[in-house]
């Protein structure tokens, strides 16, 4: 059995990863900083539900600690937790960057341990191409308009960048970003549009589930490797 963590996972793009990833036979722990919504879709998934908040040092060594006793290894970690917010200043900027970046660092670096026990270990971080500078500065893609969106999409090019660091030192274990697609959940209300989680988690589960020589260090979006 495959055992994945998936942080962020009470709802949106999180939750639907963790339902297709059941669905394919994952062992899928729910990772949730409420939890009451942390337990309440774990039950509704037929998943395993485990408290964590990605900006709280003892949440996260908690949590794969339990995964640990529970499963003595993990095989796939889901980076997803993150945030969205217009206002920029500095609090909101320590905000944003501590969820969307420092997160990442704190979940991968407890995860390490647990992720080398694995026959086939892999992280994919949920990022964005509003994190791209090949993408925000091609008139061609939408990015290129964005606007409002100061700290996500630096943060975001962040997290991106910690990707290909940490595929470079650990080259045993695959690590892949992931554009997901504009999509309609929480994050994301005040923006007309987007389509369904469901459809953006198929990009997540793609890189969840790679075969032996599956790619490492890339952004990618549904149709394959983005320019960075």
């Amino acid at each position: 059995m495959t055992v994945t963590l998936i942080t962020g996972a009470n709802k949106g793009i999180g939750f639907e990863t963790a339902r297709q990833l059941l669905d394919l036979g994952h062992v899928v722990y729910v990772g949730a900083r409420d939890p009451e919504r942390g337990e309440k879709a774990a039950a509704t998934l037929g998943a395993r539900f485990v408290p964590l908040d990605v900006t709280d040092d003892a949440s996260v060594a908690a949590a794969l600690a339990a995964v640990d006793a529970a499963e003595g290894r993990l095989d796939v970690l889901v980076n997803n937790a993150g945030m969205l917010n217009d206002t920029v200043d500095g609090p909101t900027a320590l905000r944003v960057f501590d969820t969307n970046a420092v997160g990442v660092v704190r979940v991968t670096e407890a995860a390490l341990p647990l992720l080398r026990r694995s026959p086939n270990p892999t992280v994919v971080t949920v990022s964005s191409s509003a994190g791209s500078f090949w993408a925000t500065t091609n008139p061609e893609r939408p990015e290129f308009h964005l606007r409002g969106a100061l700290l996500y999409a630096s943060s975001k090019a962040a997290a991106t960048m910690l990707t290909l660091q940490y595929a470079k030192a650990y080259p045993g274990i695959r690590f892949n970003a992931v554009e997901p697609g504009f999509t309609a959940t929480d994050m994301t209300a005040a923006m007309a549009g987007g389509r369904s989680p469901r459809d953006s988690a198929r990009v997540v589960v793609r890189l969840a589930t790679p075969d032996a020589d599956g790619p490492t260090e890339t952004l990618q979006d549904e149709h394959g490797e983005l320019p960075w």
